[in-house]
């Protein structure tokens, strides 16, 4: 029967492949011929950049943010003074953090005009409803909202980006600090990358070894849902990747032969829904960690409680996939420690994937009252050590400018976050290895917007299809 329903799901997906390519009720994104090099840690979604549309063609803003990918971060400064002296800044975002960087901002831009004035108001729409707030707010002239800070780059890309509700804007320095120039780099503009990782209690006697042990008999990780943070879906959606198929393939083939016996059962059943569904020869071994993963996580509203849980005395060997710089703000105290945990990665002799890491993107709205303060705050954010402040404290989370990277490593040594100040350590989980290591030896999920996109209806129907694991049920 599932075999049926997937074949009706692909058979649905040609069907709209062909409209698409039918007059013009569904233009295809033009291709990009970019070949300039780009630093790891910037967007691989390729996306239209203002530079190559004819001037006639460009809204406003475009053109606004067309002029302002010339302009050095002071030069924007002054245009945003001119605009915005005496107004209100409206901005929305899913980090809260947005509201700790104004305040920066306005005192950066005062410190070339002392009579400067702004005020300012962040919004972070909860259960992911800053998609439905920035579509209604385009449908004004002019809009309320004047810059957006967004995650999930699936809904980004089909939602707003192709839509035309929001617009990519490159900031000059930050180009330069990441050898390429504004009017070449084809992607969305990332504030950083954060990173989830695979972490489990230690004070009992078991071991996470491999990335397949978090799908093991009986094993309930905890996990922020699915359905109630949509980048974890794109986190099952990038495993399908040909990248990170062969890391779960190879990991099945660091484990024992009894252990392989017990996933090759589901792995097997997979075989015909991975060529169903047109994945690459390892489809079949991330349809079964993406099978048994969902049939298992125990589901959680917050990665909070995840590490509030984890760390304690009492959670023997639970589980957890959780955003790393919770760990910055647990309390040390009887029965509470970050020793209670490990990271799974940074054992020795640890195989697979050890998390995942999405984005944060910064856009101008295409309709924004205050285009040019939204450019000069975006710049701000991107190419300055105190502009990237109120994220860079926390470790896990990775500016996209190298050199504003290595500034909040100088400031914030996260890779001895948990050394005493004789540099002993203390608390090995809060050693950030870093975004180069995650990235290579941590073998870090990255996620792609387009990849994203491009099997949100296929592969995401078939996870809709899955049976989620509840704990009433046992």
């Amino acid at each position: 029967m599932k075999k049926k329903i997937v074949a009706m799901l692909m058979a649905a997906t040609l069907s709209v492949a062909m409209l698409a390519g039918c007059g013009d009720s569904a233009p295809a994104a033009p291709a990009s011929t970019d070949t300039t090099p780009k630093t790891e840690v910037t967007s691989t979604t390729e996306t239209v950049n203002v530079a190559d549309v004819p001037e006639e063609n460009l809204t406003e803003t475009q053109k606004i943010i067309k002029e302002a990918q010339g302009m050095s971060l002071e030069e924007l400064a002054n245009k945003a003074i001119e605009e915005s002296n005496g107004k209100t800044f409206y901005g929305v975002g899913n980090s809260s953090r947005g509201k700790s960087a104004l305040p920066l901002f306005i005192e950066y831009l005062q410190s070339i005009n002392p009579s400067y004035t702004m005020e300012f108001e962040w919004q972070q729409p909860k259960n992911n409803k800053i998609f439905e707030q920035l579509s209604a707010d385009s449908l004004k002239d002019s809009g309320t909202f004047a810059m957006t800070l967004i995650q999930d780059g699936n809904q980004i890309e089909s939602k707003m980006v192709q839509t035309g509700i929001l617009d990519t804007f490159i900031p000059k320095e930050w180009a330069e600090a990441n050898n390429t120039t504004a009017d070449a780099y084809k992607g969305y503009l990332p504030l950083q990358t954060l990173n989830k990782v695979f972490m489990y209690n230690c004070t009992g006697d078991k071991v996470y070894t491999n990335c397949w042990d978090f799908v093991d008999e009986n094993i309930h990780a905890l996990y922020m849902d699915i359905d109630s943070e949509i980048v974890g879906k794109n986190f099952l959606y990038m495993l399908t990747e040909d990248k990170y198929a062969a890391m779960l393939k190879d990991a099945f083939d660091a484990l024992d032969a009894d252990r392989q016996a017990y996933f090759k059962t589901t792995i097997d059943a997979m075989a015909s829904d991975a060529s169903d569904l047109g994945l690459g020869e390892n489809g079949k071994y991330a349809l079964a960690w993406i099978k048994l993963w969902v049939e298992s996580y125990n589901a959680q509203t917050d990665d909070g409680p995840i590490c509030n849980t984890l760390v304690t005395d009492s959670a023997t060997d639970q589980a957890g996939l959780l955003v790393y710089s919770k760990l910055r703000s647990v309390e040390e105290s009887a029965g509470v420690s970050v020793n209670n945990i490990k990271v799974a990665a940074y054992q020795d002799g640890y195989k697979g994937i050890g998390g995942y890491g999405y984005c944060h993107y910064l856009f101008v709205t295409d309709n924004s009252p205050l285009p040019w303060t939204a450019c000069a705050f975006i710049a701000y954010m991107t190419c300055t050590e105190d502009g990237f402040s109120a994220w860079g404290k926390d470790m896990g989370g990775y500016s996209s400018n190298p050199t504003v990277a290595e500034a909040i490593e100088n400031t914030y040594a996260h890779s001895k976050g948990g050394c005493d100040e004789s540099g002993n350590v203390v608390y090995d989980a809060k050693n950030d290895r870093g975004y180069d290591w995650w990235t290579t030896n941590g073998e870090l999920v990255l996620e792609d917007p387009e990849y994203c996109a491009s099997v949100s209806f296929t592969v995401g129907s078939w996870i809709e299809l899955l049976t989620k694991y509840s704990e009433s049920a046992e």
